[in-house]
């Protein structure tokens, strides 16, 4: 009597319909895994940056106490953090990417320029902003990467055949990688 149930041709369309319902939720349950883990690491860069932005005032005031520093650094640091908390309230992820490259790129020169400034160097107020700088970047360096890794993991799972169709269904798109500005690898030149 079994061998007569597995000769009858419904119960392979019942077996191949039940494994490939078994591949579609399973391949969306994983695009929603890694497309959490992209939120979550996106979250943790977040969390840096709002360090290193909540210690920028305090570094632009230390140094706009010394005479004869560069306006228009600090006006450019200053911008750029107000773009970067923008693009955070507002949830927009390029936004807040590119304003953190303009971020990364003004305090490389308000830090430049202020090495010219042995005064500003030897203050202990700035010498613990710094150090309290070197450790943020530190920390935004391994959040990056961390970013990176999931949104790599991502893109790879939404561009695979066969998930890429349960991906195009539910919408799962390619996510940006955050990538160093152009002209990152050049020293920055300070003229004061």
């Amino acid at each position: 009597m079994a061998k007569q149930f597995y000769q009858k041709p419904w119960f392979w369309i019942v077996i191949v319909a039940v494994i490939l319902l078994l591949w579609f939720f399973g391949s969306y349950n994983k695009l929603v895994r890694l497309d959490t883990e992209v939120s979550k690491s996106w979250s943790d860069i977040q969390v840096q940056y709002q360090r290193r932005m909540d210690l920028i005032p305090n570094l632009v005031n230390t140094v706009k106490g010394y005479a004869g520093f560069e306006e228009r650094v600090i006006t450019e640091v200053t911008e750029a953090r107000s773009r970067w908390q923008s693009a955070v309230s507002t949830g927009n992820t390029p936004e807040a990417i590119a304003a953190a490259r303009a971020a990364d790129a003004g305090l490389g020169r308000l830090i430049a320029v202020a090495e010219n400034y042995p005064d500003l160097k030897a203050s202990e107020a700035y010498l613990s902003l710094m150090d309290q700088l070197e450790g943020t970047e530190n920390r935004v360096a391994v959040a990056r990467e961390r970013y990176n890794k999931a949104v790599t993991d991502y893109n790879f799972a939404v561009r695979r055949v066969p998930t890429n169709i349960v991906a195009g269904m539910f919408g799962f798109g390619k996510k940006e990688l955050f990538e160093a500005r152009p002209g990152a690898e050049e020293v920055p030149v300070v003229n004061v």
